[in-house]
């Protein structure tokens, strides 16, 4: 095993040399807001790093990864984000549902799924969210019936990132009549194309379509396809919620720090940094900006020990929140300008979508309400919150 900064110089090296061509024009395109950008070159660019084995490089190699420690993952998603390489599309089955199955699926199922995640063959999107039950999984309607050999599914996921790009959805789906709360839930891999599945997808503020409503009318997956024991699917579920929270947030704060370099850059150009309360708001800004490193670095203990715990809800917080507020900072430097569209219909500029964009940032991945039920009881021990 190389060491970690060989193992960052060979990827470095590897971007340069690959992220050129047809590829260079992919640089910057995609993530939150933007992912209807160039989808199809990204998956393309995407499947040019599988055939190098730059994909999943995290996984053990038995699986198709690298077998990289967590300080070169880290390497990774740092050199990946600094080359403004585009977003990418591979996510939700490389970092949620992949250590997911390598934790607790069986034989058959890694073998079916893992090598055409590793490929970036298949696409996967999360079906968590329901419209009665958004951050909180416990309230989840959808339901589930064996049926012979194959599980119909009834019910309805909202909030769905990219259903309408994917080819899988990993289910969270009541299969014990009669449960409550997190009781009787299973964690299901259902497939997209298919009779009795409706992608329907939602405008955002950004006048982008990234989420999702899907609706399920006995649609059917093989009986195999479930993750876990029937019944028992909430402990599956919590721990890809854990891997959601793992190594690519470091990656994720370089982007950050992009942004904020760009507000300050713009700050200076049109005077607003000359005004003490916004470069008061810009200190803050870089301060927080530290603290989540940092936050991110001691999460990662939790990462090593296999997932993160309770106190990723602090990094989740302040995150969420501390980059909604440099949305709201870049307008306010943007000045009456920001209120002007760039073009019709709805051409927006990269803080009028940063401002848009971030106001889900406290919402979506489990809402800050939630976050701080979680580290009262789990991280405090406080008394749980009172439920009807």
């Amino acid at each position: 095993m190389s060491s970690v900064e060989e193992f960052r110089t060979a990827f470095r090296d590897w971007l340069r040399a690959d992220l050129t061509g047809e590829f260079a024009r992919l640089r910057g395109r995609g993530g939150p807001g933007r992912e209807h950008e160039a989808f199809d070159e990204r998956r393309a660019w995407e499947r040019h790093m599988a055939a190098a084995g730059w994909t999943c490089v995290g996984w053990p190699k038995e699986y198709g990864g690298r077998g990289a420690t967590l300080e070169q993952q880290v390497a990774f998603h740092e050199e990946y984000a600094l080359a403004d390489a585009p977003a990418r599309v591979g996510h939700i089955g490389e970092q949620l549902l992949g250590p997911t199955l390598i934790a607790f699926g069986t034989p058959g199922q890694r073998e079916r799924f893992l090598p055409r995640i590793v490929a970036v063959e298949e696409l996967w999107c999360q079906g968590y969210s329901e419209p009665e039950a958004g951050s909180d999984l416990g309230g989840v309607r959808t339901r589930a019936e064996l049926d012979g050999e194959e599980w119909t599914v009834t019910g309805q996921k909202t909030w769905t990132s990219l259903a309408h790009r994917s080819d899988w959805c990993f289910v969270v789906a009541r299969t014990e009549p009669g449960s409550t709360r997190h009781q009787g839930l299973s964690y299901l891999l259902v497939p997209l194309d298919q009779p009795g599945v409706e992608v329907r997808p939602i405008t955002q503020l950004t006048g982008t379509c990234e989420f999702n409503e899907v609706f399920f009318d006995s649609a059917r997956t093989p009986a195999a396809n479930i993750v876990g024991t029937p019944g028992e699917g909430w402990k599956v579920a919590v721990a890809t919620l854990g891997f959601e929270r793992g190594v690519s947030t470091l990656g994720q704060q370089v982007g950050f720090r992009r942004e904020l370099e760009a507000v300050i850059d713009l700050a200076r150009r049109n005077g607003a940094a000359e005004d003490p309360l916004i470069r008061d708001r810009i200190a803050r800004a870089w301060i927080g900006l530290e603290i989540i490193r940092g936050n991110a670095l001691r999460m990662l203990d939790g990462v090593s020990a296999g997932a993160p715990g309770p106190e990723a809800s602090v990094g989740k917080i302040f995150w969420a929140t501390w980059h909604r507020e440099l949305g709201e900072l870049a307008m306010d430097v943007h000045g009456a300008e920001g209120m002007l569209a760039a073009g019709e219909p709805y051409d927006l500029d990269d803080f009028q979508r940063l401002f848009l964009f971030s106001r889900a940032d406290t919402i979506y991945a489990g809402s800050n309400e939630i976050q701080r039920n979680i580290i009262a009881e789990r991280v405090l021990g406080l008394p749980k919150e009172a439920r009807p």
